[in-house]
């Protein structure tokens, strides 16, 4: 019986050890089959997403992302395609092989500068004429539109803001969104075109659905000249993208109504180089110049930047003001920045005419050598 016992104890074993040794090959032929599978996914060709254009019968005309349009076929398991879906197709022959739904959205808000200003009036010196006018064309219809209504006239959608770097183009712009109380979409425009090949167009839609949820709102596009240059026989598919981009920028300002609470504002250092149809009547019809600023000009952008110094009661002002002839406003505020480091190396408080005369000549040593880095590069 001892015995018996114990070859039924030996048997047992080995059923159990028979068992766990099936157990386990049978998983490690699903852990073989698993990655022979995702091997043979891998070794598949890679799927272009395509955008729909318009759906002929049985076949489509597709957009790929270089621009190019393509009449192509449509796979039998694809139904009901329409305009503006994504779609997936082979390489090869470019055939639609799967709908991916409509087209993509961009989350708008990560490609642009959103914010609400805190800036005055009197933070902007020297700007009085300039400042005039875009309280008139930009705040007063955002203020008191009903006023524009009973004298029966439509005020600018936009304006255009142009003239040298530095002179304070964008403080203007800031100044009147903070006026307004509106949400100020910066846009620049060389990014717009250069980060967004084959979605440029897509994007300035969304800025402007953007712009009508935020409202009232002033779109802001700086570097406008990068979107909105006079246009040439198009050659490659970037230029030819950039024009598609320009023409949805003036398709969305035609869209809107003069007395909407949304104002646009182009800024360009070269107003000469931009398409007159963003000039026209209707859209950027009002060019407002700002200038480097005058003798008095610099006397007040001066005043602003120091109004916190503290200045030696020596300094001849007037001197001051001579020696800065021909600045921006911005080098106007380098010039009191870089004064207010002077008096810091020496462990001062307090501003010396020495201090600004040594400003001014870094300035200006700094203008000549961007000046020969320029030259060095394009002359």
């Amino acid at each position: 019986m001892r015995a018996e016992k114990e070859l039924d104890n030996v048997m047992y074993s080995y059923s159990s050890e028979t068992n766990e040794l099936e157990e386990e090959n049978r998983m490690l032929r699903e852990t073989i089959s698993q990655l022979k599978g995702e091997l043979d996914r891998l070794k598949v060709p890679p799927l272009m997403v395509c955008e729909v254009i318009e759906t002929i019968k049985e076949n489509s005309i597709i957009k790929v992302p270089n621009g190019n349009q393509f009449f192509v076929n449509i796979s039998s398991d694809v139904k009901k395609l329409a305009a503006g879906d994504s779609v997936l197709v082979d390489q090869k022959n470019l055939n639609i092989i799967k709908k991916m739904g409509k087209e993509r959205t961009f989350n708008v808000e990560k490609f642009v500068i959103i914010e609400k200003p805190n800036l005055k009036w009197e933070e902007v010196g020297g700007l009085d004429e300039q400042t005039t006018e875009i309280k008139e064309v930009i705040e007063l219809p955002l203020k008191k539109p009903k006023l524009f209504e009973q004298v029966g006239i439509q005020p600018p959608k936009g304006i255009l803001l142009h003239g040298p770097p530095g002179t304070g183009k964008t403080l203007l712009a800031k100044a009147v969104a903070s006026s307004t109380k509106s949400t100020f979409i910066e846009i620049v425009g060389s990014e717009l075109v250069q980060k967004f090949i084959g979605e440029g167009a897509k994007l300035v839609k969304e800025i402007f659905a953007l712009a009508k949820r935020k409202a009232p709102a002033i779109i802001f596009i700086d570097e406008i000249d990068a979107l909105a240059a006079r246009r040439i026989e198009i050659g490659t598919s970037g230029e030819r993208e950039v024009q598609r981009t320009f023409m949805q920028f003036l398709a969305e300002i035609d869209g809107f109504k003069n007395l909407g609470n949304i104002k646009i504002i182009g800024c360009t250092n070269r107003k000469d180089i931009l398409d007159p149809a963003i000039l026209r009547s209707g859209r950027l019809d009002r060019h407002i110049m700002v200038p480097s600023p005058n003798r008095e000009g610099i006397r007040e952008i001066f005043k602003i930047h120091t109004k916190n110094m503290k200045l030696d009661k020596k300094i001849n002002l007037d001197k001051i003001h001579k020696d800065m002839e021909g600045f921006s406003g911005a080098e106007i505020k380098a010039v009191c920045t870089e004064s207010g480091y002077f008096a810091i190396r020496e462990d001062r408080t307090n501003i010396t005419s020495k201090d600004i005369s040594n400003a001014i000549k870094k300035v200006l040593r700094k203008e000549e050598e961007e000046g020969d880095e320029y030259m060095k590069m394009f002359g």
